[in-house]
This record gives structure tokens, sequence and C-alpha cells, in this order.
């Protein structure tokens, strides 16, 4: 995992991907896909299903390989490395599952995702309570995420929202520059969607953040740049007001959600 990289003052893009494509077998998923983030930027990538956001992601993370094409993590490709290697480098993803260790309390589970970052690897004859560094981290990340209160609770107890929060936790704890969300709100109340918003912001301070989310609510809440992937490429990169009104977005995608969503806000 990563242990707090700061390269990001030398590249210009923390993620860079340039002309990626990836095809499975004939069908071609992503075809030429261009797209250039800043360090610090929040960026959302948005599009209809099957247009490719989840094989996007397992590519910037190192699920999958390219099929051609490059894909850089600031400065430095990454195409073609494992996905140990390149959260080493400093990206670190969630998934939609949230994947945790349900038989082991929030503290716990934090304190797993530090020490590797923090290069303890398995010793058996070390005593984690002693590992006060580790323990400290561990400790404020519990306090970012507001969950000091379930600290010593299994996991498994957790509300879904409060397991969607430790997910992202486990996420940042390791203080990778770049993170990766995938649909963080999926599943999540209108009331715990807009704290959820306000968490993932604050725990994100200072990093590169891409999600993909379906909720337009999050996205113009959360973003400063929207993507659009439309069959496989990304035909608009831009800020929130400006993806809004592009008429090609429009067309492609944009216009019937923006339209379902005010159609639900005025039923309200």
């Amino acid at each position: 995992m990563s242990t707090g990289h700061s390269n990001t003052g030398q590249a210009e893009f923390a993620v860079e991907l340039l002309d990626v494509h990836k095809q499975f077998g004939k069908t071609q998923i992503i075809r030429g896909a261009q797209l250039q983030v800043r360090p610090g930027e929040r960026v959302a990538i948005i599009g209809p299903n099957g247009a490719g956001k989840s094989t996007l992601f397992n590519l910037i993370s190192g699920r999958f390989g390219p099929s051609s094409g490059q894909i850089k993590l600031n400065g430095a490709r990454i195409d073609g490395l494992k996905p140990f290697e390149i959260n080493r480098l400093g990206l670190s993803r969630s998934f939609q599952v949230s994947n945790l260790f349900t038989r082991l309390s929030v503290f716990e589970n934090i304190r797993c995702a530090v020490l590797w970052s923090m290069g303890y690897q398995y010793a058996f004859w070390k005593f984690l309570s002693r590992l006060n560094d580790a323990n400290d981290r561990a400790e404020q990340v519990l306090r970012m995420l507001h969950l000091e209160r379930r600290r010593d609770h299994l996991a498994m107890n957790l509300t879904y929202a409060e397991q969607r929060a430790l997910e992202i936790g486990l996420t940042i704890a390791g203080g990778s520059d770049v993170i990766l969300l995938d649909e963080p709100t999926a599943g999540m109340s209108k009331s715990e969607t807009t704290r959820f918003i306000q968490l993932i912001r604050e725990v994100t301070v200072g990093k590169t953040l891409l999600t993909v989310e379906h909720d337009m609510g999050v996205v113009f809440g959360l973003a400063d740049k929207i993507a659009v992937l439309v069959y496989g490429e990304v035909i608009a990169f831009d800020l929130p007001e400006a993806v809004r009104a592009n008429p090609q977005v429009q067309e492609a995608y944009l216009g019937s959600v923006l339209a379902d969503a005010q159609a639900a806000e005025a039923g309200h």
C-alpha cells in the first residue's frame, strides 16, 4: 500500500489515459479513451449502463491490462502493473460491494489497512498493541470517518451506511494520493447520501478523486469536473455546468437523466 507518496507536485497529471483500448475477445469495451486528471481534482465518471465505466476503473487500478494505449499515475506508466504494485505507487480503490473483515472490529479493520502501508509485514512475534504509530494512524482515520463510537463494534454489526464509510476508511488509510470510489452512495437513503457526500469531501481533501456514480445529485454535489463515457469513449470532460449544457452529452445521456431527476424533485 502507499506510504503517502507525494510525487503529485512533480507531475502535471495525477491520472492520465492516452488512447486506451480494451477488448474482450472481439467485443470492444473501451475505444480510445483519453483523460487527464490534475492532482487534487475530484472527477465523476458518468455514462449509460454498458458504457464501460467499471472496465475503465479496472484498467486504472490494474485488475485488467489495456489492449493498447498508456495509463499513467503521477507521470509514471502503470499499464501492465499488478494491482498491489499500483497501490504501492499511491492509488487505492473501493468497490461497489463492501469488502470488509466482518468479524473484526471497526478499529481492527482500519489497522489492517494501515499496517501494510507503514511497512509492517506479517510477523507473529510482534504485538499489535505496541505498534504505536500504526495504532495512532488508525485512530486518526477513525476520527475522520466519525466512527469513534463504533470503534469496538464488529464490522458485520454496522449499518449499511457505516459499512460504506468504513470501506472508504480502508481505501484512504494507506495515505494514497489517488482515490477511486465505485458508486460509493449506492443503496443509501437521501439523507444518508447527503451526509456521505460531506464525508467524502472531508476525507479526500488534498487528494485526487475519481468516482463512478449514477446519482446526479452526488455527481453535481461532489465533482469539480465530470467525464462522460459513452460506448467506451470519453465524449466530454469539463466543469459540471459545461457538461450539463453540452448538446452532445444531453443527446447521448444527460438530458433524459436530468429530466428524470427534475421530475422527481418536482414530485417532492
